[in-house]
């Protein structure tokens, strides 16, 4: 099959064109990526991710974690860490913990 001058022009401009698409869309990508801030994630900042056990409370995981500080600063920590809006949790919940 042989193509007319015309036709080859399309061709060729419709190449052009779905490259340059191609393109963009990967410079977008790359500069939507740098400019998002980066953000400290419980894991980046010394925190393990950690199952509540049946019967465990958020106190009983703090009092396992507090080391020497006190335990109602670690309960704190972890309703920060975890964005808890109470103290109530449940078995099978994962949960950052402070690593200590």
């Amino acid at each position: 099959m042989r193509l007319t001058r015309r036709g080859r022009n399309t061709v060729r401009a419709t190449a052009v064109f779905s490259l340059m698409v191609v393109i963009g869309a990967g410079y977008s990508a790359v500069g939507n990526a740098t400019e998002k801030p980066t953000v400290a994630t419980p894991a980046s900042v010394g925190y393990v991710r950690v199952v509540v056990a049946p019967g465990e409370t958020l106190w009983s995981l703090a009092n396992l974690v507090a080391g020497s500080a006190s335990v109602s600063s670690v309960v704190d920590e972890i309703s920060k860490a975890n964005d808890l809006k109470s103290s109530d949790i449940h078995a099978g919940e994962k949960l950052w913990v402070p690593a200590n």
